[in-house]
């Protein structure tokens, strides 16, 4: 009996695998992954936030609906529970999307102000928290990336035949997804210019 039962379960592993079930526990692991990493890096933007608001305050103070408009957009991500259920809920995945959008917006929106201060400009501080903002939204681009691409190859894998077949018999279902269709606006990186203004060409005579 105990051969028979190993055999049967051999027989069953190998049905098993040949059903996409092992593929769909490995990109379901590789979307968990991707996902956190996601999540490390809006946060590491979030950490930079107060620094650069209060540097740019220092400067800047009369800016205040834009560093208000910063702030503000900084607490409603914050406010968005980031739970690993999150990936399975369309409407809570777009809200978590729109809300860092806004994020980027706002910052965007700050770090175009802070062109009219060539004192905050050539700040130190103002200067590395800039260039951290900056590394860091090439970092969410890359794992924001690399997530779309980790679900696109699960959902194709549990809508396929015979791998659909095995996700319902398993509960298996397609994932939601970042929208795409404004992806480089989204994930552009705020930049600024540093460079010193071009000297007026001399006068002739």
């Amino acid at each position: 009996m105990r051969k028979l039962a190993l055999g049967l379960a051999a027989i069953a592993g190998l049905m098993l695998s040949g059903c996409g079930y092992n593929t769909m526990q490995t990109q379901d692991e590789q979307i968990k992954s991707a996902w956190s990493e996601v999540l490390n890096q809006y946060q590491r933007r979030a950490d930079l936030i107060p620094n650069l608001v209060n540097t740019v305050k220092g400067y800047a103070a009369q800016e205040s609906s834009v560093l208000l408009g910063v702030t503000e957009a900084r607490a409603k991500v914050g406010s968005i529970q980031a739970t690993p259920e999150l990936v399975n809920d369309p409407a809570a995945l777009a809200k978590f999307q729109a809300a860092q959008g806004e994020l980027s917006g706002a910052l965007s929106r700050l770090l175009v102000v802070t062109e009219n201060y060539p004192q905050l400009k050539s700040d130190q501080n103002f200067r590395d928290l800039q260039a951290q903002l900056e590394g860091t939204e090439n970092r969410i681009t890359v794992a924001r990336n690399r997530y779309i691409k980790a679900v696109q190859d699960y959902n194709v894998t549990v809508r396929q035949f015979p791998g659909n077949l095995t996700a319902m018999m398993f509960g298996y279902k397609a994932k939601p997804n970042f929208t795409v269709e404004n992806e480089a606006v989204i994930s552009k990186p705020p930049t600024v210019d540093f460079a010193p203004p071009a000297a007026a060409p001399a006068a002739t005579h």
